[in-house]
């Protein structure tokens, strides 16, 4: 994906003139350049230099009395589905470019690029080939707070042919070379290559005057480091120029990170002692947004428990820092070397749990709906984590459909209603400017979204009701979620949990509930939920009942999952006896 194309070329344009221009601009000099008449196709190192390639010179060059044009060199067969966006506003909400993206085609997946440049930029793959191409023509050039959006078709190697697709590992795993290393992932980051591990970094914030004395002489220092803790350590010196703060990326086991995160604390406090630095050195912790309210806990507790034990002062940044290019927030811990290694040690465990929490709810959830590809579904950026597949060991190749199946036909398509209690002071936001914002969510999730009527004008919360598929009211219900912690209208202390009911045939409530509660006690416990059936209810025109759910937004979907496979059962068993009767005169002849 790092080939470019260079245009616009005048004849005279020779080899040399190319590896000047990229030596005067700072860019990496490749060997080889392949130059015909009119153009050129370069390779660069990696997708970094190759989007600085393109920002820099592209329109904005001349050479030889020509204004040259760059761009990624993909071949036809590989326009595909996947397109990238540069100059993007660093401070545009994820909400907003979701909703920009999703006006186009289904999203399937959003990328963030990390790059040297001050804006974002971002690899968007459609779900069709058509809708890529509609993004192209309508995103390109497209103005917001005087910037103006570039797109690209980047290489989709899902379009290639079978001879021209990447290699797969051969069954049974990884040559012995590769054993035991890590190996980048589709993101750039480094996963652990062992089965159903999760790498879980270390990531932190080091005063950029620390830098230098991190890394030492010839990189000495920060090899010291991995050498002595058997971890890798990435020092982002690129990022965020001219910034006094640079982020730093630990890739170990909790023991590795720890005693990575010590001696960089110790680096830190002996150049502070040496140049007289007056300002502490404190330890700042970067965390996904998703994973901080649990790290809080309810009213605080989690934190006041790890302060209380350690002996440190520890605070957590505003929500209103969150932006497209910063999903983070920074937790700063203060006190004694001692006390905020012992901190740092208890802050990553509860982090690891909540980010493990994650992966488990979410591969139960595509157990439940089969097919349904969570990490395609684009609700992440609205305050869920954007997590890795948890998949078996690297390479292993997922197991292919028969062709023409489609895992919705028999249960998802059937259209499920759902109602969705909201603070009533939420409405306006989830509405939006003129209805854009809800417009733009049903459009995102393919689901009817309405919001009912107040009863009386003193109401606390206001009914949502949404009609659509499973997959659709998945879409449409977490980004509410995360509407509501976006805006603020659950505190940083809290999770934000909501109450939804769903209607489930007369018949079919006593089952919910099962003898003496155990169903419902069971579907409690496994869904972390609240599972409520109201008794007393009348069954309305229907004969249909409530069933009310409470809880955050995993432990709602999946107990509406299994109370959805409950009526299923039920429906099944209803179709079989009367199937039964219907058959039964025949027999009695």
């Amino acid at each position: 994906m790092n080939k470019l194309y260079i245009g616009n070329l005048s004849p005279s344009v020779t080899v040399e003139d190319l590896k000047q221009l990229f030596k005067e601009r700072n860019l990496p000099v490749p060997e080889q350049i392949l130059l015909k008449s009119g153009y050129a196709f370069v390779d660069f190192p990696d997708q970094n230099s190759a989007i600085k390639a393109i920002e820099t010179l592209s329109g904005k060059v001349e050479l030889h009395g020509k204004v040259i044009e760059v761009d990624y060199s993909v071949p036809k067969k590989l326009r595909s589905r996947k397109i990238q966006i540069r100059n993007i506003p660093p401070h545009l909400q994820w909400e907003v470019l979701d909703g920009l993206l999703a006006q186009y085609g289904t999203v399937e997946n959003v990328e963030q690029v990390n790059t040297d440049t001050e804006t974002a930029v971002v690899n968007v793959t459609y779900a069709t080939k058509e809708e890529a191409k509609v993004a192209i023509e309508k995103l390109t050039g497209h103005q917001f707070d005087d910037y103006s959006f570039k797109v690209s078709y980047i290489a989709d190697m899902d379009a290639a042919p079978p001879d021209q697709a990447p290699p797969r590992t051969r069954r049974g795993g990884r040559s012995s070379r590769d054993q035991g290393a890590s190996q980048p992932g589709p993101s750039g980051e480094f996963c652990a290559s062992r089965p159903r591990q999760h790498d879980f970094p270390l990531r932190m914030l080091v005063p950029t005057q620390f830098v230098g004395a991190i890394i030492g002489k010839e990189g000495l220092t920060i090899k010291n480091v991995t050498k002595q803790t058997q971890s890798k350590v990435d020092i982002h010196r690129k990022e965020n120029a001219g910034a006094a703060e640079k982020p730093i990326t630990i890739h170990s086991t909790p023991e590795g990170c720890s005693s990575a995160c010590r001696m960089i604390l110790d680096i830190m406090q002996k150049e502070a002692n040496e140049t007289k630095t007056t300002e502490e050195v404190t330890l700042k912790i970067l965390a996904h947004n998703s994973l901080v309210g649990r790290l809080i806990g309810k009213e605080g507790r989690n934190l006041k428990k790890i302060e209380e034990e350690t002996g440190t002062k520890i605070t957590i940044s505003s929500l209103q820092d969150l932006t497209i290019y910063n999903p983070e927030r920074t937790i700063t811990v203060k006190g004694s070397l001692e006390a905020v290694c012992r901190a740092e040690a208890e802050i990553m465990k509860k982090l690891r749990e909540a980010y493990e929490n994650d992966i488990a709810a979410i591969n139960q959830q595509a157990n439940l709906i089969p097919g349904l590809n969570l990490n395609a579904l684009g609700i992440f950026s609205s305050g869920l984590p954007v997590l890795p597949p948890a998949a078996g060991p690297r390479g292993a190749v997922p197991p292919v459909a028969p062709a023409g199946y489609n895992p919705f036909l028999q249960q998802a398509q059937e259209q499920e209603v759902v109602y969705l209690f909201i603070p009533t002071q939420a409405v306006g936001a989830l509405i939006g400017k003129k209805g854009q914002h809800i417009k733009q969510l049903a459009h995102f999730a393919g689901a009817s979204i309405k919001i009912a009527p107040a009863e009386n004008p003193n109401v606390t919360e206001r009914m949502v009701i949404i009609t659509g598929t499973p997959e659709a009211q998945f879409k449409a219900q977490g980004r509410i979620y995360g509407k509501l912690k976006e805006e603020n209208f659950f505190t940083a202390k809290e999770e934000v949990k909501l109450e939804t009911h769903i209607k489930v045939p007369s018949t079919a409530a006593g089952r919910v509930i099962g003898k003496g509660g155990k169903t419902v006690n069971e579907l409690q416990n496994l869904t972390s939920a609240e599972v409520i059936v109201p008794r007393d209810q009348t069954p309305d025109e229907n004969d249909e009942v409530f069933v009310k759910i409470s809880g955050h937004f995993f432990a709602s979907q999946t107990a509406q999952r299994k109370i959805r496979e409950i009526i299923q059962q039920v429906k099944q068993q209803e179709q079989k006896h009367q199937q039964g009767a219907a058959v039964s005169p025949h027999h009695s002849k």
